[in-house]
């Protein structure tokens, strides 16, 4: 136990020598905390339409009113005729196309019924999906606004009022934010421990330590254990800066958050001490790590849903700890969950922590 303890304040050493090291854990959270959440959004917002108004009528110019008056959409232009306005689409100065027909304000007063056409750019298939359902949407409560000052609100049958749980606002970073906490800890947790124990190798140093009595087991724990600690304290400063920067805090109880936290640190760091082993070189190990960590970072959730990638590559996510730690923190940032509703999640992290620790003291090579 004294030696471990002795390792232990060794690493701790070797991190606050670096002067670079304690800059990264503060900085890196800020940047994470701070900025990505306002830039790594799948929000479209400042989407451009041009307008085609083929009746010139009083509802038909308010349409075209309502439609740039939204937060979403900027008017670029008004043409005569579609073709006219087409060339815009094609030359991506616009991305939607609002034309509206002729007689559009009789057929609404006569008929209750009149026709617009929507045309996206697709070339960008998100905005043109997105912008085209935004639009889509504005025209339908443009048509409820008409019906409603015309009396007619009490022939509707039935109103829909959708209700957004746990996010009401649909706001965005809140998603963003629990994931780039996991992508946190993988940056840091997992790529130090992979450049630690080649390094020693660079140095010589490591050749001081063969020759002592430290076991496989002790020389793996004084190399984890540091960067659990260090995980725990960059996920708390991740913490706090999103309530600071962004007002959110964790609908669950915190210490759920740190369980599996724990679980995830042993899982990375231990992953980062597995290929410092087998590595020659630092560089080595660098480039073998960052192979990955793009691994885990793709197909974990971060970027796009699991349930939405080819059966294959949702097989594969299933041996990626990134996967089911980003589902406990999502989970627990927005829910108050009993730790049962995760039991799948911590298991299958529990299991891989088990494995790559074990694997990371066998795979180390201590010459007596």
């Amino acid at each position: 136990m004294t030696i471990l303890l002795y390792l232990i304040e060794k690493e701790f050493k070797q991190m606050m020598r670096n002067i670079i090291l304690p800059v990264i854990f503060v900085l890196l959270p800020v940047a994470l905390m701070n900025v990505i959440p306002r830039i790594a959004t799948q929000e479209v917002k400042n989407l451009t339409f041009s307008v085609v108004d083929n009746d010139h009528s009083p509802l038909s110019q308010r349409l075209a009113q309502k439609v740039a008056a939204s937060t979403y959409f900027t008017l670029v232009g008004g043409y005569a005729t579609q073709p006219e306005a087409m060339s815009s689409i094609e030359s991506c100065d616009a991305d939607i196309l609002l034309v509206i027909e002729p007689h559009f304000e009789r057929d609404l007063i006569n008929m209750g019924v009149a026709h617009v056409s929507i045309d996206g750019n697709a070339v960008n298939g998100m905005k043109g999906s997105l912008g085209t359902g935004y639009m889509s949407q504005i025209v339908a409560d443009y048509a409820t606004e008409l019906r409603d000052e015309a009396g007619g609100a009490s022939s509707m049958p039935l109103s829909v009022q959708p209700r957004y749980l746990y996010n009401q606002s649909l706001d965005y970073k809140l998603y963003m934010i629990p994931a780039l906490m996991a992508l946190l800890l993988v940056i840091l947790v997992g790529f130090l421990p992979a450049l630690n124990i080649v390094g020693e190798k660079e140095k010589g140093t490591i050749e001081q330590i063969n020759v002592t009595p430290v076991s496989k087991l002790q020389f793996i724990l004084s190399k984890l254990i540091p960067y659990a600690v260090v995980g725990l304290f960059l996920l708390t400063a991740a913490i706090l800066f999103a309530r600071l920067f962004h007002g959110f805090w964790p609908v669950g109880q915190l210490w759920k958050i740190y369980v599996f936290a724990l679980v995830f640190i042993a899982v990375v760091a231990s992953v980062g001490l597995i290929i410092s082993n087998y590595s020659g070189t630092t560089r080595q190990a660098a480039l073998t790590f960052f192979f990955f960590m793009m691994i885990f970072v793709i197909m974990s959730g971060l970027l796009t849903p699991v349930i939405s990638m080819p059966l294959w590559a949702q097989r594969i996510t299933l041996f990626n700890p990134m996967r089911y730690f980003m589902e406990a923190m999502r989970t627990l940032y927005m829910k108050d969950v009993a730790l049962d509703v995760l039991s799948q999640q911590l298991l299958r992290l529990s299991v891989m922590a088990v494995v790559m620790w074990s694997w990371a003291i066998v795979s180390y090579r201590k010459n007596s």
